[in-house]
């Protein structure tokens, strides 16, 4: 039996542990020993990861992992211009993120689907249960995962502007298959960022979900969200101060220090998932992972 598997005594340990951490206090520390500049320090956990993860640097900006200033603008580097082409057609959805996929389908009513045996509402994980909930309702999800040697920037799935975005606080769980097939409401548990966004007349959602040692999430409108000194939940200002409300398809929307997973969300009856796309499948910035109908 793998050690991955949520029955195995390892995964069962693994996922015990993780309710007695202090989430917050080791993220927290993670978040300041991977901004440090000391040359030691930053190539010994350079070196360390890239022996451990053997991330792919040939589409980076910069290919050498050891000339970033600090281990966090590694990990959050930038790709060669171009290197994420965004499919030119525009009736394609495209994928927001490098990844895998850990769940894709259509929410029953209100309830999405985290894991064999596990599902969550759509309100829970909006933290509302308002107007902003309804639109998605039945509609499709997607969970994308990333993994540690993933590109960790997230991009537009389409053209659209930032109608509204707001901080919900949580736990700070890992996010992997053994912790999602063990952990109930996960998603809804973590702390998170919303964002809601109009296409035209449709809606879509972005929900970027935090986990253990992801120190901090970016959005291009607000900077840093995460970590916040009063974990409560917050609207987040939806004004073209920092970046403009409306941006193309692929364009950079914010980003994870460290590894963790973005939920897509779409209303109901404007779009159908490719049909190769499955729990498992490969994602990439810009590929195609639907249409619109």
């Amino acid at each position: 039996m793998s050690a991955l598997e949520p029955e195995s005594a390892s995964a069962r340990a693994f996922v015990a542990l993780q309710y007695l951490l202090p989430h917050h206090l080791l993220s927290g520390l993670v978040y300041e020993i991977t901004r440090s500049t000391m040359g030691p320090v930053k190539n010994a956990l350079i070196g360390s990861f890239v022996r451990r993860f053997h991330p792919d640097m040939s589409d980076a900006e910069q290919p050498d992992p050891f000339a970033y200033e600090s281990f966090n603008a590694f990990f959050t580097r930038a790709l060669r211009p171009q290197a994420r082409p965004a499919d030119p057609d525009p009736a394609c959805i495209v994928s927001p993120v490098d990844g895998s996929v850990s769940q894709v389908g259509e929410l029953d009513g209100s309830w999405l689907v985290q894991a064999k045996g596990h599902a969550y509402t759509l309100e829970s994980l909006l933290a509302t249960d308002g107007a902003w909930a309804e639109p998605f309702r039945g509609g499709a999800f997607a969970t994308l995962y990333l993994a540690p040697f993933n590109y960790h920037r997230i991009h537009m799935p389409l053209e659209a502007t930032l109608r509204a975005a707001w901080y919900v606080p949580g736990q700070l769980f890992s996010v992997n298959a053994t912790t999602a097939a063990s952990v109930p409401g996960l998603f809804a548990r973590n702390e998170r960022v919303v964002c809601i966004f109009g296409a035209g007349p449709m809606s879509f959602a972005l929900v970027l979900v935090g986990a253990l040692f992801v120190g901090s999430i970016s959005t291009v409108w607000h900077g840093e969200v995460t970590p916040r000194p009063l974990r409560r939940r917050t609207e987040l200002p939806v004004d073209a101060s920092r970046a403009s409300l409306t941006l193309p398809r692929s364009a950079e929307a914010g980003r994870f220090n460290m590894g963790s997973t973005v939920i897509l969300l779409l209303p109901p009856g404007r779009a159908a998932w490719l049909p190769a796309l499955a729990a498992g499948s490969a994602v990439r910035v810009g590929a195609p992972i639907a249409r619109l109908r």
